[in-house]
């Protein structure tokens, strides 16, 4: 008997080691960090001012892809983040803007809106969100599958778009910032209240801190050679403010969403993501969790200043220091070598077009209203409705698209063919128009192959409008003639860093095309499960053969 059990005891803890043995290798933790509105430039722009720990510890101990892309129109953050964390683009996974217009109610949607839910912890209609409207799954779902569900999934940011969608449709929370209250806040699809940590979070007031401070310069500002003069006229000034020049005030009267605005927006997201790391337990066993984190104060500030600016400069060094704060804490917490990092960004960001006029540069920023203005004057002269209570042609010129009314044009006895024709003819007679094209006959049209490419990814026949508009190089549907915006498919809108770093990843670079949808196709090869649904990205054999 006694032999029989030795020898049963030899055969439990032999298939416990094969088991284990069989088990797929996978880090601990895997941790997205997207960065909104950053440019591929930034990386090296500032480089000589980056400490070691920061952005210049991931180039040099890390995987860089220097050229990778962005594979449709328009490039805004809502579409970036759901291409990332799908692999796919939004005429697959559905998100075809930041809101759009819904073709069979001519309403405008938001990406992440839900109405069928409730607010959590008196939040308001901030409150509001789901992944609903998104059509595809996430990376992050995919491993929740792969695990049974066992795996943990987070997305925290200060936009809600940002926590919502890549948290995925099987996120144990998303959480996303409220300017009302200064604090992170959900929705019922997570849950029925606000996980503890979090509620101990939120009673730090952080954001009552932070916004109280001034922003000045981390070093003498004669030093940030790398930017314009502080005081021109390119750049947005914050409410109160006469000029857009250092030192910034701090919010006094209490406005949260000033946070959104000053780099400290950064310093809190981060903290944010430590907490829920801290209290959901996140990477401390050996079921692989997700952890998605979106900066999204970069793009605030991009808006509101534009690339040339000390405040930009200031910020991403500020950033840095963030960023490799993290990366420690990271070590220290879940174990060097343990987690998988990758870093990228939704979109980039133009020059300022009175920047780029005064310095011999061709560009300019472009209305949408006027231009919806003149498309409605030629429909109304030229197609007037024969039903005296019949809806408009023209819904809407947005996201750099024309959305027509097809059911009314129809009612009234138009061709949708020949409407389409006589506002194509208007609108490239337009200076700033380089192409305008008929997404019915993309086949047959003589514009580059490339953005003619773009243009169908990005087009999604229930959300997007019937033409495209593209724009010459430098130009933009602009809404201030200060700071900057994005959406085009110009490489300053579309190139986009992305930076692999921990878990067996080997070091070096990649200067191949390689697009943002590969990302998601890369993670599903290095953690050995299923691409998201939708995806159609490639796998990065640099960063997956090692």
């Amino acid at each position: 008997m006694k032999h029989f059990i030795i020898a049963l005891v030899i055969i439990v803890c032999s298939a416990q080691v094969s088991a284990r043995q069989n088990k797929p290798d996978r880090p601990k933790l895997v941790v997205g960090v997207v960065i909104d509105q950053m440019r591929y430039d930034y990386l090296y722009r500032f480089h000589d001012r980056y400490g070691d720990d920061g952005f210049k510890r991931l180039l040099s101990h890390g995987f860089s892809c220097e050229n990778t892309e962005i594979n449709y129109i328009p490039t805004f953050t809502a579409p970036g983040h759901a291409c990332i964390y799908t692999g796919s683009v939004p005429a697959i996974h559905g998100i075809a803007g930041n809101d759009w217009i819904d073709n069979e109610t001519c309403t405008s949607v938001y990406c992440v809106e839900d109405t069928s839910v409730t607010a959590l912890a008196g939040a308001g209609k901030a409150g509001l969100m789901s992944p609903r409207n998104l059509l595809s799954s996430t990376i992050a779902d995919e491993l929740k599958l792969a695990t049974n569900f066992r795996s943990k999934v987070f997305g925290i940011s200060l936009k809600d778009r940002g926590a919502v969608i890549p948290a995925g449709h099987l996120g144990n929370g998303a959480y996303w910032y409220d300017d009302a209250s200064g604090t992170l806040i959900s929705s019922s699809y997570y849950g029925r209240e606000l996980p503890q940590w979090l509620v101990n979070f939120n009673n730090q007031k952080q954001s009552d801190s932070f916004i109280r401070q001034d922003w000045n310069t981390l070093y003498p500002i004669a030093t940030y050679t790398q930017s314009s003069p502080d005081d021109n006229r390119y750049e947005g000034t914050y409410k109160g403010e006469q000029r857009p020049v250092f030192p910034h005030k701090g919010n006094t009267q209490g406005k949260f969403s000033h946070l959104r605005r000053i780099p400290a927006g950064n310093t809190y997201t981060l903290n944010a993501a430590r907490a829920c790391i801290e209290g959901e337990l996140l990477g401390a066993d050996a079921i692989t969790d997700f952890l998605a984190v979106s900066l999204s104060t970069t793009d605030y500030i991009g808006h509101q200043f534009g690339p040339n600016a000390v405040e930009i400069e200031d910020m991403y060094l500020r950033l840095d220091s963030d960023l490799a704060a993290f990366i420690t804490y990271l070590d220290k917490k879940v174990g060097e070598g343990q987690y998988l990092l990758f870093l990228t960004a939704d979109h980039g960001g133009a020059h300022n077009a009175q920047f780029l006029r005064d310095n011999n540069l061709p560009g300019g920023s472009a209305s949408q209203p006027r231009l919806a203005q003149e498309i409605s004057k030629l429909l109304h002269t030229d197609f007037p409705l024969r039903q005296s209570k019949g809806a408009d042609l023209l819904v809407a010129v947005s996201n750099d698209q024309v959305y027509l009314n097809e059911e009314a044009i129809l009612a009234n006895g138009y061709e949708l063919k020949q409407i389409k024709a006589r506002i194509k003819h208007l609108v490239e007679r337009q200076p700033e128009i380089a192409y305008v094209l008929d997404m019915s006959e993309t086949g047959n049209a003589a514009i580059p192959e490339k953005i003619k490419k773009m243009a169908i990814n990005g087009y999604n026949r229930l959300r997007s409008g019937q033409l495209f508009i593209i724009y010459h190089p430098g130009w933009y549907a602009g809404y201030s003639p200060t700071g900057t915006t994005h959406g085009t498919w110009h490489p300053y809108d579309a190139h986009i860093p992305l930076l692999w770093y921990g878990w067996k990843l080997p070091k070096g670079t990649a200067n191949r095309t390689i697009h943002m949808e590969d990302i998601a196709a890369t993670l599903a090869a290095l953690l050995r499960i299923q691409m998201p649904n939708g995806c159609i990205g490639e796998v990065i054999s640099e960063v997956v053969n090692k």
